[in-house]
């Protein structure tokens, strides 16, 4: 942790020369999103639609590759007024599975604060919110951004953002229902944490309400930090809430930081969860869910080609370090090493233009078991935002 801390300072301090300014850095390419977009159309009244979609090939080391329309996305906002909007996102992923993975109702009371509820992404990380194929480098997502926040994480709630540019800080609070301790059968673990506990706003249960806040600071030319912070517990089922290791506490907070100056392009972020009562649930449920859930990544690209160009070609380099057994509450579970992976991605992003990417990478994989067999692996796809 310490480790990752001080790299991820390093990273931030790098940065700490540039021009103060009011200008929120959420207009260039990389800190842009659908969502904002549609929230700060200029129309008066009216429907707006776009989209996304990623079709991806994946060439695992000595495996059969596999080829995928991994995504294709719908967004649909409507304004009402010149304070009320809603704005929803319907996604299809692997052609087949349908989601809606955003569904809200904004209501501007001020310039610098806003109420909405419904459907929403929980603000964790970078990519849970950033998630369009040509706002981050790489064919597939972070997998910190995967295992430990996990992307793609949205839940039904209430609550309220805004910004004060004055301040340049941007806030979001809300209110959320949580993680399933089981859903539809599937209950956390050691290999992804808490991803299977995401209940994605399909008949979801809550006896325990849940807090989400991020704060964004921009007063600084190119650059963005961010500090996120979740608290609350796991939702269990009526007839077992009361059982010991029905449900866990959770504790997560994030710090990401991207920056954009010229033809140069950085990202970072670390994330860490403590879980509560994880021993309880483990001998409830059989399973191994770890106690303490943290990872960090580090990414750095350059597009070579001229800025006079519409067109953007980014070579990158990322390293991730995750860990989904970083501790266990459990004495008679001990850490999985093979939890504790890192990994190198190395590819290009070259932008043929606005809203249209294709891609190529190669990720080296490894964990800390001795004598592991992982490989490598390489991607390559495209992905469009409308």
């Amino acid at each position: 942790m310490n480790k990752a801390i001080l790299l991820f300072a390093i990273f931030i301090s790098t940065f700490g020369f540039s021009q103060n300014t009011s200008k929120d850095t959420i207009t260039t390419n990389q800190q842009q999103n659908a969502v904002n977009t549609i929230l700060s159309s200029k129309n008066s009244k009216g429907i707006t639609i776009g989209g996304y979609g990623q079709v991806d090939y994946n060439q695992p080391e000595g495996k059969n590759g596999k080829l995928d329309v991994h995504r294709f996305i719908i967004f649909l906002g409507y304004k009402f007024s010149d304070r009320v909007q809603f704005v929803t996102e319907i996604e299809f992923e692997h052609v087949k599975e349908l989601f809606v993975e955003q569904a809200f109702l904004s209501y501007s009371v001020r310039n610098n604060f806003n109420i909405r509820g419904g459907l929403m992404l929980v603000p964790m990380g970078i990519v849970n919110e950033y998630h369009e194929p040509t706002t981050f480098n790489g064919v597939e997502r972070p997998n910190v951004d995967k295992s430990i926040v996990p992307s793609t994480w949205s839940e039904i709630g209430i609550g309220v953002s805004g910004r004060f540019n004055e301040a340049s800080l941007r806030y979001q609070a809300y209110i959320f229902n949580g993680f399933a301790s089981v859903n539809n059968g599937k209950v956390l673990g050691g290999l992804n944490g808490l991803r299977n506990g995401r209940q994605k706003g399909a008949e979801s249960i809550i006896n325990t309400p849940n807090f989400s806040a991020k704060i964004d600071y921009y007063g600084i030319s190119g650059l963005r930090l961010g500090l996120a912070g979740y608290f609350g517990r796991t939702q269990a089922e009526d007839d077992v809430q009361d059982i010991d290791g029905a449900d866990v506490g959770i504790t997560m907070v994030g710090l990401d930081a991207r920056y954009v100056h010229k033809r140069f392009s950085a990202r970072g972020q670390f994330i860490q969860a403590i879980l509560t009562d994880t021993e309880a649930y483990n001998i409830l449920y059989e399973t191994d869910l770890g106690s303490e859930l943290k990872g960090w990544y580090a990414e750095a690209a350059y597009n070579l080609l001229p800025l006079s160009k519409e067109q953007k070609l980014d070579v990158f380099l990322r390293y991730e370090q995750y860990d989904t057994h970083a501790a266990t509450q459990d004495a008679n579970i001990a850490r999985n090493l093979a939890y504790n992976r890192n990994e190198w991605t190395l590819g290009l992003s070259y932008h043929v233009a606005d809203g249209a990417v294709v891609k190529a990478d190669y990720q080296f994989f490894d964990n800390a078991l001795e004598n592991n067999k992982t490989k490598g692996q390489l991607n390559l796809g495209f992905g469009v935002w409308f």
